[in-house]
């Protein structure tokens, strides 16, 4: 499992907004993706042949990554900076135990003012680590903020690892100091920040994509990381992205919020939310278009890069999961609302019983569609088929309510496949959605039952 697609498709969204989005983004967004197809990598972590973006790749953008001694042996300090202030959007866990990195931020984000950094320790996740746990976060933040010579609010911080363990402190500063006169804005210096804040994940995951606005060419860099306590519910991982994009911060928070719910917030790993869990996207307008502050062709062609990119490192992470033999992409189309549709697509995507199915190349649908009715949505169950497909063929399951004749030997052909597709017919609206998983392994149980040793 060593890359992603580079670039997915537009989807076509019976949400009729969506659609004019897309039509009034237009040209410009089929220059972006004709442009950029042949430049968005995720790299495998041990092999960086044919790199060719991350975090630095936007201008501006400068980054470093390091083996500060949290983790015996791989990199576990991460750091990125803007040149000049960048404008912020974030978006955090919704788990109630959340973590003091977490609680730091979202301070940062309420006083509205723009940021410099971001540093990313592995190893330990400084959650449910009490009082000493929110010292040690604005130290975090407050010695990165002084080696730069900057404000310790214009630094926000992650922590990803284990739970309930304090920092080493007083090993981060230091290292925090020390990895500061190694940021560089070279793709391998993106890299590096990159492998940095991995824990399970077997492989680094980012992207860069090249578009243009108001005549100027612009960059979104990413990495996250993530393959295990992943759940829908923002943002089921750690993502950060750099953008030399000049927009305003209310649009900057609005794209990335609506990005979210159509990406992060439609995967899922192993129904556990973590209490680390963000996505963040800095913008410094480096790249000298004119400032976008109204919702027009420009914002539309924005939000489409964005959630390409968001889409490949959602994608990611699934592909990912910790043990995963199979990655799931759930279809769901003509539900009554999008809401709706992506509820039932989350629902299939994190159910034990139709991971264990897909795992046991079992086509057992009276799985799916037992998740599909407790979802939370209501539907007529009369109207639904259902329909599994992959490079070996399309076997149809359910066809309006009621069973379809099953041909065992193609069914076993199709589950034996890695990628597979569970198409959902709900005949009942215009509306749909997307969702990614993966199955539920012996190997996932291995992993975390030893997790800490």
């Amino acid at each position: 499992m060593n890359s992603i697609a580079r670039l997915q498709s537009t989807r076509n969204s019976a949400n009729s907004a969506a659609i004019a989005a897309e039509a009034i983004a237009g040209e410009a967004l089929a220059a972006a993706v004709v442009t950029t197809a042949q430049k968005t990598k995720v790299s495998p972590a041990v092999d960086v042949d044919g790199f060719t973006g991350g975090v630095t790749s936007p201008q501006g953008f400068m980054a470093a990554g390091a083996h500060i001694g949290v983790k015996r042996k791989r990199k576990d300090l991460s750091l990125i900076w803007s040149e000049v202030p960048a404008h912020l959007a974030a978006a955090f866990t919704t788990n109630v135990m959340r973590a003091a990195p977490i609680l730091w931020n979202e301070k940062v984000v309420a006083g509205g003012k723009t940021v410099r950094g971001i540093v990313v320790n592995s190893g330990n996740a400084n959650a449910c680590t009490g009082e000493l746990g929110m010292v040690n976060a604005e130290v975090m933040a407050a010695t990165y903020a002084e080696s730069m010579g900057v404000s310790k609010e214009e630094i926000i911080i992650a922590s990803t690892g284990v739970i309930g363990v304090q920092l080493p402190i007083q090993l981060i500063k230091q290292g925090i100091v020390s990895t500061c006169e190694q940021l560089d804005p070279s793709p391998a210096a993106g890299l590096s920040a990159a492998q940095a804040i991995m824990t399970t994940d077997t492989y680094v995951k980012q992207t860069s994509l090249e578009f243009e606005v108001d005549g100027k060419k612009v960059t979104i860099g990413a990495m996250a990381k993530g393959s295990g306590m992943i759940h829908p519910n923002m943002a089921t991982m750690l993502s950060f992205l750099t953008t030399d994009l000049n927009i305003s911060p209310a649009l900057l928070n609005k794209a990335l919020k609506e990005s979210t719910a159509e990406t992060y917030n439609m995967i899922s790993v192993d129904g556990d939310t973590s209490t680390n869990d963000m996505v963040a996207i800095l913008a410094n307008g480096k790249a000298g278009n004119t400032l976008i502050d109204s919702v027009g062709k420009d914002y539309f062609t924005f939000c489409q890069a964005l959630k390409t990119i968001n889409t490949d490192l959602a994608k990611a992470i699934v592909q990912d999961g910790e043990g995963a033999t199979k990655f799931l992409e759930v279809q769901v189309k003509h539900a009554d609302s999008i809401e709706e549709a992506r509820k039932l697509g989350r629902s299939i995507v994190s159910s034990s019983l139709v991971k264990t199915a897909f795992f046991g190349e079992d086509a057992n649908w009276g799985r799916i569609i037992c998740a599909m009715g407790y979802s939370g949505v209501k539907f007529k169950p009369e109207t639904v088929s259902i329909a599994i497909e992959s490079a070996a063929g399309r076997l149809e399951l359910m066809h309006e309510g009621e069973p379809a004749v099953v041909n065992e030997i193609l069914g076993k052909a199709v589950l034996a496949e890695k990628n597979i597709t569970i198409h959902i017919d709900m005949k009942e609206g215009f509306s749909e959605a997307t969702a990614w998983g993966c199955d539920l392994s012996y190997e996932y149980v291995r992993i975390n039952g030893s997790y800490r040793t």
